[in-house]
């Protein structure tokens, strides 16, 4: 039992907080927790599937629905100190009588000195009622510590008398942050009974677990991927820097034992279809960790908080899942209107700042990944240093990059061939972006195809590039309005200049 969650949860108690909303799955661990604080208490379970039950034993004493269970409940707080405990009504909360009764309840608990009735809503899933909003505390238990995660893992392996050396034990608590006990010890129970033996392969079985809570949950979105580091043409600051902290990464247990803070993450901002997307895939394989998307309009829903409690779960999921590259892309249009008065958007104001919040403070294996093409539509505070760890630039590619850009696609699909003149191409695509580049090539090839041609020829590319509209011809507003506000922040930039 957590000596922190049991502490923090009595001192809500204490401070006559009517309704708590714990946010949890495991029941057990809940009960456990409830009748240690609530030794001299009543405690009155409800649950949704069988009624009034024995909060000790768990035996059925009356079917009832919920709101009888708290139309006969609302006077035991008289007699003598008493918990409510309701598990999974969730689904009932929005029900006018049931808000009423709840009501009741918590207003003499905070008004009358005579009655102390606290109630106790257990559920993985949270559904606040506007009405209710001020009466509830939404309680989470916290995850354990590496120290805790160590102890249940040198538990486990003692038990079983799995001889197991220190260094590995270390690389897989490392490997178990982010999930609770009950997570930790089904997934050692897998390992054991799948090898009959505990050691480092097994961090590959903690990953592959993992990628199961993802698909479970819904709140983010696992991204499959094969672009690697050298699939980026160009960007060689960016490349640079990212290998320095591919070496943290792969080794993270020697790296903190060392005293190296764990990275946090970076911004990349600049010219659609300039790599920026590509990063993101090939950081993660270089890092040799999942990539996982967080799409902020997924969680957005209708009733009051739900939206805080999504961004909640979702951020937990991905230190859960921790190792991994958490991916927000376009993450100017995630949080557009942030600061605005209108009600949705004040929800955005909300999770953009839960947000904030949670990357100041983390102290976790998540790195995160945030493109964005016009970073001016962003709060300032974004740009504040402790948010990230650097902030590039990604420009439209200069000649060197195009060059290397259309040599990476050409042998990409095998065609390839030392007759093809990319520098007489060279001059030909001024302006273009990657994308741009890459549609050439593979345009190129499919006339190629159409004609029965047996390898492309430098004309050939060059007549594809006749017929196609480069990104600064068809957005070259918006290209200077982006110039124009880079030149006044403090940003890197992704790629070398051209001697």
């Amino acid at each position: 039992m957590k000596k922190s969650a049991v502490d923090m949860l009595g001192s809500y108690v204490d401070a006559l907080h009517p309704i708590i909303y714990i946010n949890h799955f495991d029941f057990r661990v809940i009960d456990e927790i409830i009748a240690y604080i609530g030794r001299d208490v009543k405690c009155i379970e409800y649950n949704n599937a069988w009624g009034l039950i024995d909060f000790e034993t768990k035996a059925p004493q009356l079917s009832c629905d919920l709101a009888t269970f708290l139309y006969n409940m609302s006077e035991e707080g008289f007699d003598q100190e008493t918990y409510l405990i309701l598990k999974d009504v969730h689904g009932e909360l929005n029900d006018p009588k049931i808000i009423a009764l709840l009501k009741r309840i918590a207003e003499n608990n905070l008004y009358n000195e005579a009655f102390y009735t606290t109630i106790f809503i257990v559920s993985d899933t949270v559904v606040i009622p506007r009405e209710l909003e001020n009466y509830i505390t939404v309680f989470d238990i916290p995850l354990p510590t590496k120290d805790e995660i160590l102890a249940i893992t040198k538990s486990f392996v003692e038990d079983l008398h799995i001889p197991v050396e220190q260094d590995v034990l270390d690389e897989i608590a490392l490997s178990f942050k982010g999930l609770n006990e009950f997570q930790i010890k089904q997934i050692l129970n897998l390992a054991y009974q799948d090898g009959g033996c505990i050691d480092r392969d097994d961090k590959q079985l903690i990953l592959r677990e993992k990628e199961q809570f993802i698909k479970k949950a819904g709140m983010l979105e696992l991204v499959n991927f094969n672009e690697r580091i050298e699939d980026i043409g160009g960007l060689e600051e960016l490349k640079t820097w990212l290998r320095q902290k591919a070496k943290i990464f792969t080794n993270l247990d020697k790296a903190i034992k060392y005293g190296v803070d764990v990275p946090k993450g970076m911004l990349i901002i600049g010219m659609p279809g300039c790599g920026k997307s590509l990063t993101a895939k090939a950081t993660a394989s270089l890092f040799e960790i999942p990539l996982v998307r967080l799409d902020v309009g997924r969680l957005l829903g209708k009733y009051v908080g739900e939206s805080e409690a999504n961004m909640r779960k979702a951020l937990k999921l991905s230190e859960a899942i921790s190792p991994c590259v958490l991916w927000i892309d376009e993450v100017e249009k995630a949080f557009a209107g942030c600061g605005d008065d209108s009600s949705g958007n004040s929800v955005t104001t909300r999770l953009f700042g839960q947000f904030l919040t949670w990357m100041q403070e983390k102290e976790n294996t998540v790195f995160i990944v945030a493109t964005a093409n016009d970073i001016s539509k962003m709060p300032p505070e974004f740009l504040r240093k402790g948010r990230f760890d650097e902030l590039f630039f990604v420009e439209l590619p200069n000649e060197e990059e195009r060059r290397r850009i259309l040599e990476i696609h050409l042998k990409k699909r095998h065609k390839w061939n030392k007759k093809i003149d990319t520098i007489a191409l060279i001059g030909k695509t001024q302006g273009y972006n990657g994308a741009d580049l890459e549609a050439v090539v593979k345009e190129t090839i499919e006339k190629a195809f159409i004609e029965d041609k047996p390898y492309i020829t430098t004309e050939d590319l060059i007549e594809t590039i006749k017929d196609t509209k480069s990104i600064s011809h068809t957005l070259k507003d918006k290209i200077d309005a982006i110039n124009k506000y880079i030149e006044n922040i403090d940003i890197r930039r992704a790629s070398k200049k051209c001697m």
